[in-house]
């Protein structure tokens, strides 16, 4: 049974504007705060920098960025979406000095707004791009199987790849530090049940193989193996730089839009269509997800916004209803599925990524290598 805001059971934080709808893993207290309110507490406490420790630290790792990369011809590689975080990132290496490799993925489905935020940024900052354009037909068959896995996470599949082909590009020109727009303070409260591991390759693997039609021939893909290759032997360091910077949206907004010419494209990861119509209208029509409720928590918690304003955000609906009729039918035309076998699509039964195969005990095997290991090392050293 799914819950509603109506019904005796419902339950919201008193702190942020996470509920208990679509959500196992909320708890509250007895003061009514969730789980999530505790959880961001300790995430900031424990890797968010500000003032004049954050600019120290990030000094030092500025340092040490230039310094491994001298006499190469990039020290560091960004992902490039169109999007807020990936743009300030951009433009915070270049007032660092850096000489950073720009990656974009182009899935298919990018709106023509980020693609011209992007054109903007590499122009004006003097970076070099690489922009993978994925085969089409190949994407969209994978993108069809986790429709008809009918699991929660469908852009694992967009994520997977870009992690790939950052890994890849990394090795190619040995760029040491990856740098991304992730960061604790408008991104870390996500109920766990709400995404999935973006890099499991074994649950992307066999979701395809049970009902993709095409082979992944050219899709960008890295299985543990290599996953294990690339963080300990290369190792590769990506870096959260979002966390030791301030970082209050609405004035970064401000200064892409100065600085880049930078243009809003009216929410978080908007900036590709699929991703738009997949958070506003397949999660909270099929897996009843409202994204929003997190994205307006972390600004909660980091004071950026009011609880109230919050939810006077949460009161306006999803979509418009002609922007939704739009853009459904342009996914629907480009996805080639009539409206009766979408709908056929969001009307099956809910299966959990676990379902299918998972490389969680290859992981769980290796980080417990690794912790052993550590011991020894202490022991002997």
């Amino acid at each position: 049974m799914v819950l509603s805001k109506h019904h005796k059971d419902y339950r919201q934080c008193s702190l942020t504007v996470m509920d208990n709808i679509a959500d196992n893993d909320i708890v509250f207290d007895n003061d009514g705060i969730c789980n999530y309110y505790y959880d961001y507490r300790n995430a900031v406490a424990e890797n968010v920098f500000q003032g004049d420790d954050g600019r120290q630290r990030l000094n030092l790792i500025v340092d040490r960025i230039k310094s491994k990369g001298r006499n190469k011809k990039y020290d560091c590689i960004i992902g490039l979406s169109g999007g807020v975080d990936s743009s300030y990132v951009a433009l915070l290496v270049s007032e660092f000095g850096l000489r950073p490799l720009a990656v974009h993925f182009d899935n298919g489905w990018n709106s023509e707004l980020a693609l011209n935020n992007i054109e903007s940024i590499v122009t004006k900052l003097n970076f070099d791009l690489h922009t993978l354009v994925v085969d089409w037909e190949e994407f969209k068959d994978i993108q069809l199987s986790y429709l008809k896995a009918s699991v929660v996470d469908i852009e694992a599949v967009t994520d997977h790849a870009i992690f790939a082909t950052v890994f890849k590009l990394a090795k190619k020109y040995k760029i040491n530090f990856i740098l991304s727009g992730t960061n604790v303070l408008t991104e870390h409260i996500m109920p766990p049940s709400w995404n999935y591991k973006k890099m499991d390759y074994a649950n992307l693997r066999d979701i395809h193989k049970q009902f993709g039609k095409q082979p992944m021939r050219s899709y960008p893909v890295i299985d543990f193996k290599k996953h294990i290759y690339y963080s300990a032997f290369l190792r590769l360091n990506p870096i959260s730089i979002l966390n030791y910077v301030p970082y209050v949206k609405k004035e970064v907004v401000e200064v892409l839009k100065l600085k880049l010419g930078w243009r809003d494209y009216g929410g978080k990861h908007y900036e590709s269509v699929f991703t738009k119509f997949y958070q506003a209208y397949i999660l909270p029509e099929k897996f009843h997800i409202d994204k929003r409720k997190a994205h307006l928590s972390n600004l909660i918690c980091s004071l950026q916004l009011t609880r109230a304003e919050a939810l006077e955000e949460l009161e306006k609906p999803l979509y418009l209803p002609k922007q939704l009729e739009t853009d459904k039918q342009y996914v629907l035309k480009k996805l080639g599925l009539t409206n009766g076998e979408f709908e056929n699509l969001m009307n099956l039964p809910v299966r959990k990524h676990e379902y299918f195969k998972t490389d969680t005990r290859l992981k769980a095997k290796y980080m417990t290598f690794l912790t052993r290991t550590h011991k020894l090392r202490r022991v002997f050293s």
